[in-house]
């Protein structure tokens, strides 16, 4: 049901307040040049504005994936030929890692209105629900993916395996996974999920919380978006996202060319399409799962 109410004087603070401070410290931290930083404020206004558990979702998956992607840089610029240009995000990578939570968002305030802390009702509330869940699961995708492959690729000792033919790929490859890298995308997903679940019972009244369904199986919707997502990203990379060595620099390149040596897939797409795409699969995908599932 849509909401009259128009948000509060402090929402409307908050909602540039927040968002601001975010991208200011991350253009001095060089987690965002300017054009990243435009997009980023846009982003977190949208999901500021709309909802809590929102907002809270995207700065957890900023601030973590942004530690992640530091994490022993050393090692990984040795791997990636394009690891500078990767680590700091432009208008490209924040749209397509918070592009579809901010398409979802603004539906979703199309059914609930502005600055509205919902519990998770499919039953009642189906519309709003389905879309906040989806929210939800593109960002919890996005994390879950980040630190697969950023502390994945820092902490594994083995090389990957090619998640379609299961040989074994030098470190970098598409759609090469591991052990570790698996449960690293679970939890970037459960983290998530349990931050969603926190803000949601701290901001919404108990006793609304009390005759509506039982909130906490976001925290575990969160886990499979996670791992789901990751394995989504990790198919679309080992089949249409090329991959190559470079004899000389010894690094994964994915563009051919000579000197090149072909380990997998063709170039269809890059990194930013197919991390669009998992996300799209999960903001859907998560509340289809929710809706026949949910306790």
């Amino acid at each position: 049901m849509l909401s009259t109410e128009s948000p509060s004087a402090i929402r409307w603070l908050l909602s540039f307040l927040i968002p601001t401070l975010v991208v200011i410290h991350g253009y001095r931290k060089k987690h965002l040049n300017w054009t990243g930083s435009i997009s980023a404020f846009i982003v977190g206004f949208i999901l500021t504005i709309s909802n809590s558990c929102f907002m809270a979702c995207m700065l957890t998956f900023f601030f973590t994936s942004s530690r992640a992607t530091k994490y022993k840089s050393h090692l990984k610029r040795k791997i990636e030929s394009d690891y500078e240009k990767s680590s700091c995000r432009n208008w490209i990578q924040v749209i397509c890692n918070g592009g579809v939570a901010s398409l979802f968002a603004l539906v979703f305030m199309s059914y609930q209105g502005v600055g509205q802390e919902i519990p998770i009702n499919l039953n009642d509330n189906f519309y709003s629900s389905w879309f906040a869940i989806g929210v939800m699961g593109s960002i919890a995708c996005c994390n879950g993916d980040t630190w697969a492959s950023e502390l994945g690729l820092a902490l594994s000792s083995d090389n990957p395996r090619l998640i379609t033919t299961w040989r074994k790929v030098p470190k970098g490859t598409n759609g090469g996974v591991t052990l570790i890298g698996l449960i690293l995308s679970a939890s970037g997903g459960l983290v998530i999920g349990l931050v969603y679940y926190l803000v949601l019972i701290c901001s919404v009244d108990q006793n609304i919380l009390a005759i509506n369904p039982p909130q906490w199986p976001i925290i575990f919707y969160g886990l499979i978006a996670g791992l789901l997502g990751s394995v989504i990203d990790s198919l679309l990379g080992a089949t249409l996202q090329f991959s190559g060595l470079n004899r000389a620099t010894e690094t994964i390149v994915e563009v051919p060319g000579q000197n090149i040596e072909w380990i997998s897939g063709v170039p269809r797409l890059n990194n930013h399409s197919v991390n669009i795409l998992s996300s799209l699969s999960m903001a859907l995908i998560t509340p289809l799962i929710s809706q026949f599932l949910w306790p």
